[in-house]
């Protein structure tokens, strides 16, 4: 069903598909998996990679010569829109919210290493931020340049519906009957993708997610709307609710987006002991820690098999401002 999108290729093999044995019996859970796709060779990797193949493949089959893309210094997609662009020889034009005077994040270095062209929005909201980028895209098209604005939800989930057969293969061969996966819930395209791509699959997995952002209402709306578009656009008629195989667990919210929480700061420094992983705050150590919660509370049966997708975001551990610093 895939082979009807275009895609480029830029991850030029599976991730891997680990077990956590020592973080599994701090836990008392003998079956926890993790899937790495922090350990991608673009741009130290993420999962918004796999979500490019999908924007890079659609902006080169519309001969398109100049990638665009809008977001704050600390954007995981931004540098990796940068890294794409450099990789195949494209230009990349990043509109960034915020003040130039803005503190240096390490995302944004090494955006502006990889050769992206940067402009500075101010202080504006999500909304006036898109307007913006729509309007140096007709600029830009006006001008005889044939820009593509990287973002569309519903094309970049295409990404994640792929990695669930990823995930599968990769369980059957080593004989692991998968039955939880534990993901940050956020925006929503990942999240829409992988559960519209185990719907596909047929496949018995309950999915756990950590909001990070959104209260649970809103986050259920926005992936919900990502999979009915995604079910129009391939044809995919499903046979039950898809919805159904979603938790969401809001204890690690905290104070909002971009906050750490006691638990994951915890978090983050028990995996690095126990399992060497390497997680930041925004998404990842709070997605682990409640992974934890999870197994703590009895949502992840000790009897059954799961795995946490860690989708990278590595560079932020580097900065001034992180937690761990101190």
């Amino acid at each position: 069903m895939l082979d009807a999108f275009p895609r480029v290729s830029l991850l030029p093999a599976s991730t891997p598909l680990e077990p956590m044995a020592r973080a599994g019996a701090h836990a008392g859970h003998p079956q926890l998996w993790v899937k790495r796709d922090d350990c991608m060779s673009l741009g130290l990797g993420g999962n918004k990679v796999r979500n490019l193949e999908f924007w890079v493949g659609q902006a080169l089959e519309r001969n398109s010569d100049l990638l665009v893309i809008a977001g704050a210094a600390a954007s995981n997609q931004i540098r990796l829109t940068a890294a794409a662009a450099a990789k195949l020889g494209l230009e990349c034009l990043v509109l960034y919210a915020g003040p130039e005077s803005s503190p240096a994040h390490s995302n944004r270095l090494l955006t502006e290493m990889m050769g992206a062209r940067i402009r500075h929005l101010g202080n504006v909201d999500e909304t006036e931020r898109a307007r913006l980028a729509a309007k140096a895209v007709a600029e830009l098209a006006a001008a005889g340049r044939r820009p593509y604005l990287v973002g569309d939800p519903v094309i970049g989930a295409l990404g994640y519906v792929r990695a669930a057969r990823e995930l599968h293969e990769q369980a059957v061969a080593i004989g692991l009957d998968l039955r939880h996966i534990v993901l940050p819930g956020s925006m929503g395209i990942t999240e829409a993708g992988i559960v519209l791509g185990a719907a596909m699959l047929d496949l018995p997995w309950t999915f756990h997610l950590i909001s990070v952002e959104y209260e649970a209402d809103e986050l259920a709306a926005r992936i919900g709307a990502i999979i009915a578009d995604l079910c129009r656009l391939t044809g995919f008629e499903p046979a039950h609710d898809i919805l159904g195989c979603l938790r969401i667990h809001m204890d690690q919210l905290g104070a909002g987006y971009g906050s750490p929480t006691d638990a994951s700061i915890e978090a983050s420094r028990l995996f690095a002991r126990l399992e060497a992983l390497v997680l930041e705050q925004t998404y990842v150590a709070k997605t682990f820690a409640g992974l934890l919660s999870c197994v703590d509370r009895g949502d992840i049966p000790g009897h059954e098999a799961a795995c946490i997708v860690h989708t990278g975001g590595t560079p932020a551990v580097f900065g001034p401002s992180s937690s761990l610093i101190g």
